[in-house]
């Protein structure tokens, strides 16, 4: 059990952080910005978040294990019931959501290689990959990152902000890909 005035702390860690992260780019805020605006010691903030990204990680997972719950037990097309190729269309449309409402978390959490070592993109890549093998697609292995790559963080967020895409056209974008799903028509 935590203690009360740990979870204070990480309460006050993560509070900070939200709001820092929401006033700038995550990379340009440092631990020790986190730690003044909390009211902690440095060591307090280390002993429970080693770095940047993990503190992002805090803050997204709450919001992950919502879109999560719902691909396991929600509504058809996001949930179980509907094709593979609509429920990959219902994911692309949640995770563009996701996306658009935190990507600065995303962003601190999930940038380059070690986007591929969060649990988050284990269960998405899990939930494509199950779907993709629903369908019959050949070799969904070589298949899966390559559907999902399109969803990292730093490439939503170029789409956004220097070309200048709506959340609307880059779902319907992404929702060409789902052929991958269909098979000949």
């Amino acid at each position: 059990m935590e203690r009360a005035d740990a979870a204070r702390n990480r309460t006050r860690i993560l509070e900070a952080a939200a709001l820092l992260f929401a006033q700038r780019p995550p990379h340009d805020v440092t631990m020790d910005d986190i730690a003044k605006a909390a009211g902690v010691g440095r060591g307090t903030l280390y002993r429970r978040y080693p770095d940047r990204a993990s503190i992002a990680v805090a803050l997204l997972d709450e919001h992950e294990r919502d879109l999560q719950e719902r691909l396991l037990r929600g509504e058809p097309p996001l949930g179980p019931g509907a094709p593979p190729a609509e429920r990959l269309a219902a994911f692309y449309a949640a995770m563009v959501g996701l996306l658009e409402g935190h990507s600065h978390l995303v962003l601190g959490s999930e940038v380059g290689r070690s986007r591929f070592e969060t649990g988050a993109y284990g269960f998405w890549r899990a939930h494509v990959r199950a779907l993709l093998t629903a369908a019959g697609t050949p070799g969904p292995d070589a298949l899966v990152d390559v559907l999902l790559a399109p969803l990292a963080p730093e490439v939503y967020l170029y789409q956004r902000t220097v070309l200048g895409l709506t959340p609307e056209r880059i779902t319907e974008a992404l929702t060409t890909l789902t052929g991958a799903l269909r098979g000949p028509e």
